[in-house]
């Protein structure tokens, strides 16, 4: 009589488990998918490759994540070093990953420096806002909240689409990149990244303004990762990008908070009517690269590599908290 209860007990045990196991599964992280390449998305006028990110399961209404890789890099490798595929499965999101052609850049930059590819309606500018639009149709994202980000030049073109194209991204996150115009301002794209262009703020939001003629706003704000030993991309820039920015949204250079995260310098401008405007992180002693931090603890995130650093800081995560996806 004992044993008959004592299974029963277990069968019933056993019954539940299975139950709530049912229950649980829904609710976990999104599964991983894998990374597809989309053909056919408009005219492609600079000629790029589409790739993308769709954690399986993903619902309608969804953010979009543009994330832009640096020069020798391509979409797979910086979708994945960088955290953004890993955070895509953590929070439920899709992310857009434009690949560079080596018959447009041997290195594979994108040409952040060409007039013709950072104007809006033209060549890359154009080939990537195009992408955003087939992206937000094939999975129902919502058009509000599409962010674009990326590394080096990854990061120039950044700037590039929030110019360009301002409409279509609440904010960006440049990491070790340059502000808009540069490389016109200083002449060259090797001034622009060695030594930075001699400009007022005034005339870095000229750059900006004069890119999307009449656009009144809303401006995307900005987030910027510069590491001060980066030896490639000045940490001028950052300041640059700051500058111009902040002018774009009618704030001051003054930065309205401080603090530290992660032991790094971190600061917060904020526009007339008190909103976050454009953020900086000075990562000390950090070269050419994205910050990540590899590991499975709650705020990290990333995989290290050749331009992707381990700084004990995920940029993907905290410019992921900033725009809310998490």
């Amino acid at each position: 009589m004992t044993q008959t209860r004592a299974a029963r007990r277990l069968t019933v045990l056993a019954t539940l488990l299975v139950a709530l196991l049912s229950l649980v599964q829904p609710g976990r992280a999104h599964a991983a998918a894998s990374l597809e390449e989309v053909t056919g998305f408009g005219s492609d006028p600079g000629a790029l490759r589409m790739f993308r990110y769709v954690p399986a399961g993903l619902p309608a209404g969804r953010p979009v994540v543009v994330a832009l890789h640096g020069c020798t890099q391509d979409a797979a490798g910086y979708g994945t070093g960088s955290g953004w595929l890993q955070l895509a499965d953590r929070w439920g999101f899709s992310v857009l990953l434009p690949q560079q052609r080596s018959t447009n850049n041997a290195s594979n930059c994108f040409d952040w420096f060409q007039s013709g590819d950072i104007a809006r309606g033209q060549g890359e500018a154009a080939s990537i806002a195009q992408m955003v639009d087939r992206q937000l149709a094939d999975v129902s994202g919502d058009a509000g909240r599409v962010y674009v980000t990326g590394l080096s030049a990854g990061g120039a073109m950044t700037a590039v689409m929030m110019a360009a194209y301002p409409e279509k991204f609440a904010a960006g996150g440049i990491a070790a990149g340059l502000p808009y115009g540069c490389a016109q301002a200083a002449g060259s794209p090797y001034v622009c990244m060695y030594v930075g262009a001699t400009q007022t703020p005034q005339q870095w939001g000229d750059r900006v303004r004069a890119a999307r003629p009449g656009y009144g706003g809303p401006w995307p704000t900005l987030t910027v990762f510069q590491g001060t030993a980066d030896y490639t991309v000045k940490p001028v820039n950052m300041t640059d990008l700051m500058r111009q920015w902040t002018n774009v949204h009618g704030a001051d250079q003054t930065a309205d908070a401080g603090d530290t995260v992660a032991g790094y310098p971190h600061q917060v401008f904020r526009d007339p009517a008190g909103a976050v405007a454009v953020e900086t992180y000075s990562i000390t002693g950090m070269g050419h690269g994205q910050p990540v931090d590899p590991g499975s603890g709650g705020e990290q995130c990333g995989t290290a590599g050749a331009y992707l650093l381990d700084v004990n800081l995920c940029a993907a995560y905290r410019l992921g908290l900033a725009w809310g996806l998490g």
